[in-house]
Formats: structure tokens, C-alpha cells, sequence
């Protein structure tokens, strides 16, 4: 599994996005790796991908037809309440 640390999600989002990034890198990070194991995922930038910019995971069958699917509206949810529990703490 590839993790994710607090400088690869602030190089991603500042890369992709014009905005600076309001949430908490280092909390995005943590979510993102423990959903990654979770859900038995190898690369925990997908999960930073779909939270932050909504892109698909196929492997994940997080979409069908642009919407999320009842696994991708999970699968987000269980990343949110990850960051939750990481922002707090």
C-alpha cells in the first residue's frame, strides 16, 4: 500500500488546485491511509482524489453513470468520519 504523508496531499491539492488547501493536511493524510487498509486499496491518493476532487475509483466501483454509487457514498463517508476523529485529536 502506497501511504500518504502530510507533504503528498499538500504538493497534490496546491498541484491541482489554484486555492490553498482549508483542511488539515496531516488529518487528510491519517483518513485517508486508514480507509485505504480498510477497504483493502493499494494507493491512498485515490481516496485523497475522490474526498477532495471527486474522481472515480473504478476498482472501488465508486461511480456509475458521473454518480456515486451506494459503495462510493460508504466509502466517503468512512474517510470523512476518519478525518473527524484524526482533526479532533
Amino acid at each position: 500500500m502506497k501511504k500518504l504523508t502530510t507533504r503528498k496531499v499538500k504538493n497534490y491539492v496546491e498541484e491541482r488546485s489554484d486555492e490553498k488547501i482549508r483542511h488539515c493536511p496531516k488529518a487528510l493524510a491519517a483518513a485517508c491511509n486508514e480507509a485505504c487498509y480498510e477497504f483493502s486499496h493499494d494507493k491512498a491518493i485515490d481516496l485523497l482524489k475522490l474526498i477532495c476532487f471527486n474522481d472515480p475509483i473504478p476498482r472501488l466501483h465508486t461511480h456509475n453513470y458521473g454518480f456515486h454509487t451506494g459503495t462510493g457514498r460508504y466509502i466517503i463517508e468512512t474517510t470523512k468520519h476518519y478525518y473527524n476523529e484524526y482533526e479532533r485529536s
